[in-house]
């Protein structure tokens, strides 16, 4: 409630302005059953038709502006909570982006895009609801029990004797049902996981014939978030005729009670007329409750899954320099000293791991999968924190380095990355204000101009969603493009070159030579041509560091590497041949 009642403040006015409409058309609705009381019992038996008609008349104009008010309200009721769901929505995201890649693996990737998508709506519905029918619903119960008590107390006490015991399903109903809508939603959070992964390898599936086994694996994780909102489906479903079931038990108490009465002179008629209208009224009213409250399980649950990324501890935070104080005398651009790190906090990734490039120089980074390499690239960019020693830029601890400044060092273009459907300049450009000269000299240079140029419509040309119009290659030419577009002080290419041919890449490692000499690089690449020219590279082995220097010098002292070497080189050499 805390996170609902932050974003309902800043339209309290509007809120409250809804709610008094809202009030003056319950108020209307109450007198209906009041006045038809009166003319039945007080008018119809002197024979005025006149007043009959007055009456009559001011219950049409109740029922017509009673009308107008709900429909009023429920509008203002729907434009507040969406503007308060999309200002959650907003945050959210704003959350999200700023989420160190730690926090980012602790919620999981499909369980943010839940608490962003189906979350935040059934905050939105609850804030919506309880507009609609937290006023009007209490009213109408409260409203219709003091009329009935002005009209006949007896029967009005039948029926107030019944509100306990809804009161009391509703209490529990709502305990039990807050746990298992939020294991609904994490089970939701299963699913989104495992469309996610079906619809991003799609070709892969497809290529080695699991469609089968994707939806058995599909209807497994479906099944089961199917049963658990069953159950959840089962508690709820409680509510509404146990509310009901006593709420008839209550009518038939006032039938027979009235009826008694009745006989005995002691009420009229219209007053039972008026006391079967009001219970229909209050029996409205306290199903309206109890979908109140099933809508406020919902969005409770689900408020507090938003609430705990929108509360979540910012892990990543600048350290002051005093406690870090910059290296003056370095002669490092980029600097790892003694650098260990940890993905589960248990065993190193990554361990004892020391290197220095001094500016414009090229680090190339080579070893098996799952060797470290993306690592290395992380924890330069601060993605994630090291657990032991550090790593310095120009001399400065990039812990004491704001993220703002930290990442404009920064042009990478990564293993996995993604192109957007816009235009092949917006995708360079990738919101900043690139000048078109930076953007024609970084795709020359990256070897994308000559397939731009023979697009239609040149850098005008539209990209589909992930840049599927285009060829992995061309895909990865463009990615490098976007990196060196901003003219940043580091680039970091994490085997962005993997699917060009050797010409292209080599013409590739020669523009970045000529025309970014300043910059300076860390290559990670499964080719050796590619990190062959770098000033330094690292061979790495499960973290650790197993060779490191020059091509020559690796090429004499490690083993690992000149075995690599010999079979890509003469490979490589077929190849030219052929």
């Amino acid at each position: 409630m805390k996170l609902i009642m932050k974003y309902v403040r800043p339209h309290f006015a509007g809120i409250v302005i809804g709610l008094i409409i809202k009030f003056a058309a319950t108020i209307l609705e109450l007198f209906l059953p009041f006045l038809l009381e009166k003319i039945i019992d007080d008018v119809v038996p002197t024979g005025n038709i006149r007043m009959v008609i007055i009456l009559g008349v001011m219950m049409v104009v109740c029922s017509l502006f009673a009308f107008i008010f709900n429909v009023t309200a429920n509008r203002m009721a729907a434009t507040t909570s969406g503007k308060a769901t999309r200002k959650i929505r907003y945050d959210l995201f704003s959350k999200i982006t700023y989420l160190s890649s730690k926090k980012c693996d602790e919620f999981t990737e499909s369980s943010l895009i839940s608490r962003l998508t189906s979350d935040t709506y059934n905050v939105n519905q609850f804030m919506n609801r309880i507009q609609r029918m937290g006023v009007r619903a209490p009213i109408l119960l409260i409203g219709g029990i003091i009329l009935t008590m002005m009209m006949d107390v007896t029967l009005s006490l039948v029926l107030a004797a019944m509100l306990p015991l809804v009161c009391i399903v509703v209490i529990v109903v709502t305990k039990v049902g807050v746990p298992i809508y939020t294991t609904v939603q994490e089970k939701l959070d299963i699913l989104v996981k495992t469309v996610q992964e079906n619809i991003t390898g799609i070709r892969v599936i497809k290529a080695l014939s699991k469609t089968e086994y994707e939806k058995k694996r599909f209807n497994s994780v479906n099944e089961q978030l199917a049963s658990t909102e069953r159950k959840a489906s089962d508690v709820m479903a409680i509510s509404n005729p146990m509310t009901t079931l006593i709420l008839n038990i209550g009518l038939v108490a006032v039938v027979v009670v009235g009826a008694y009465r009745v006989n005995a002179g002691q009420t009229e008629p219209g007053t039972i007329i008026a006391f079967l209208s009001y219970f229909t009224i209050m029996l409205n009213a306290m199903l309206g409750i109890t979908r109140i409250f099933v809508m406020s399980t919902k969005g409770m649950a689900s408020a507090q899954r938003i609430e705990e990324v929108l509360e979540a501890e910012n892990d990543m935070k600048v350290l002051p320099k005093a406690g870090l104080l910059a290296d003056t005398n370095s002669k490092y651009h980029i600097e790892f000293r003694d650098v260990s790190f940890s993905y589960n906090g248990r065993e190193d990734n990554i361990s004892g791991l020391s290197f220095g490039l001094m500016k414009g120089q090229t680090l190339g980074i080579i070893g098996s999968t799952g060797s470290g390499k993306s690592t290395i690239i992380n924890l330069l960019m601060r993605f994630y924190d090291v657990t032991g020693g550090n790593i310095r830029i120009s001399g400065e601890d990039i812990r004491t380095i704001p993220e703002a400044r930290l990442h404009t060092m920064f042009g990478a273009a990564f293993q996995s990355d993604f192109l957007f459907a816009d235009t092949v300049r917006e995708n360079i450009a990738f919101g900043r204000e690139i000048s078109d000269e930076d953007i024609i000299k970084a795709s020359k240079s990256a070897q994308s101009f000559d397939f731009i140029s023979e697009l239609d419509e040149g850098y005008d040309h539209m990209l589909t969603i992930k840049g599927s119009n285009l060829s992995g290659g061309q895909k990865q030419r463009l990615l490098i493009s976007r990196a060196l577009a901003g003219n940043p002080d580091i680039l970091i290419l994490d085997d962005s070159s993997s699917a060009l041919d050797y010409k292209t890449d080599a013409q590739l490692r020669k523009a970045l030579s000529e025309n970014y000499g300043e910059i300076t690089s860390v290559i990670i690449a499964q080719r050796v041509s590619s990190v062959k020219n770098a000033d330094l590279i690292l061979v790495l082995d499960d973290g650790a560091v197993i060779g490191k220097g020059t091509h020559d010098e690796l090429m004499e002292d490690c083993a690992a590497y000149r075995r690599i070497a010999d079979l890509q080189m003469g490979a490589h050499r077929e190849e030219v041949q052929a």
